[in-house]
């Protein structure tokens, strides 16, 4: 694999990981009553931590956002 090739791969790579992750926290946001919070919430503390870590910082940077949009 050449220089641009393998430039041409790390760039696809990161736009599939961005498109997946922007997915995932249209899908998280979707949890927007406290109830709704709740379950998502007790549905990820039942994982292991490092496999639900980038979970957990999606849904603390939305609860932070609607705090501070009040």
């Amino acid at each position: 694999m050449t220089t641009i090739q393998a430039i041409r791969q790390e760039l696809a790579t990161r736009r599939a990981a961005r498109r997946d992750r922007l997915h995932l926290e249209r899908q998280l946001a979707a949890y927007d009553t406290p109830a709704a919070r709740l379950e998502i919430e007790t549905i990820v503390a039942r994982h292991d931590p490092e496999e639900s870590r980038e979970v957990r910082e999606i849904l603390n940077r939305q609860a932070a956002d609607k705090l501070l949009r009040g």
